[in-house]
């Protein structure tokens, strides 16, 4: 078997957990400023991390991914609090792409599990070129045009869902410019892609949390594909950070240092996609 290569990591130690709270204080104020969910930086950073201290690639994917999408249960929460505090959550809308996001965040926990390493690596460098260039060259759109119909809702939700739990994020990537693209405003569209990122989160925590791996290629201190020594780094300071994130996004403009991070993005996404292709 090809995992049998591989070591069994020790992903506990020390300087681990330091890694976790850094990863965790950037994860929070990327979802509290652009509305992301953290996910795009959490994945990454752990995959790297994990495959670094000898994880197999087949198990390192899918824990990173796992793991991203429980900590936004807890980012999401404080996120969406300051959001709402500034009544930026449309939450008639939320109500109507719920149902969706749901089903297809199931939808798409089952995919990911079903899925090699290395293909979900691939395609996971692929989605973040693609949001990488979005935050490059997107510039928001503010249309006085009518929001969306509950059908168009509907759909949107379950293929945000999907994507969402196929790579780990929150959704914000995602559900911002479809929101935005369809009149609703900057701020709102920032706070409703928040509120949105929670029922993803927890769909998909319930896949990944329970599906059953093999106790021989996995780290100490699992829970299904979720490695809570990093779950509880990250959401220890995550959402903290993701509160003050969240009041950045209402008194700057972040379009410099959105432009920043799509860069980054962009040598992450490229990185994994030229490893898994050669």
């Amino acid at each position: 078997m090809q995992t049998a290569q591989y070591k069994q990591p020790n992903t506990s130690a020390p300087m681990d957990y330091l890694l976790y709270l850094g990863l965790g204080a950037v994860a929070g104020l990327i979802s509290g400023l652009f509305g992301l969910g953290g996910g795009v930086v959490i994945v990454p950073i752990l995959i790297l991390s994990f495959e670094f201290q000898g994880m197999a690639p087949e198990i390192s994917t899918h824990l990173a991914i796992g793991t991203s999408l429980a900590t936004i249960l807890v980012t999401s929460l404080s996120s969406i609090y300051t959001h709402n505090q500034k009544q930026a959550i449309r939450w008639d809308l939320v109500k109507v792409i719920t149902p969706g996001i749901v089903l297809g965040a199931l939808f798409g926990g089952i995919l990911a599990l079903s899925l090699n390493g290395g293909l979900l690596q691939l395609l996971f460098g692929g989605f973040l070129v693609a949001i990488a260039l979005q935050m490059l060259v997107y510039k928001t759109v503010e249309q006085s045009s009518p929001v969306p119909k509950p059908l168009l809702l509907g759909i949107a939700g379950t293929g945000i869902g999907s994507l969402s739990t196929l790579f780990g994020i929150g959704g914000g990537a995602l559900t911002t410019p479809f929101l935005t693209f369809n009149g609703v405003k900057i701020h709102h569209a920032v706070g409703t892609a928040a509120a949105c990122g929670f029922p993803i989160a927890l769909a998909a925590t319930l896949v990944y949390g329970s599906a059953t791996i093999p106790a021989v290629h996995l780290p100490e201190s699992t829970l299904g594909y979720i490695f809570l020594p990093a779950w509880l780094g990250i959401v220890v300071i995550s959402a903290p950070c993701a509160r003050l994130g969240a009041l950045l996004a209402h008194r700057t403009n972040a379009r410099l240092l959105q432009k920043l991070f799509g860069i980054v993005l962009l040598l992450l996404g490229g990185r994994f996609v030229w490893l898994n292709l050669s």
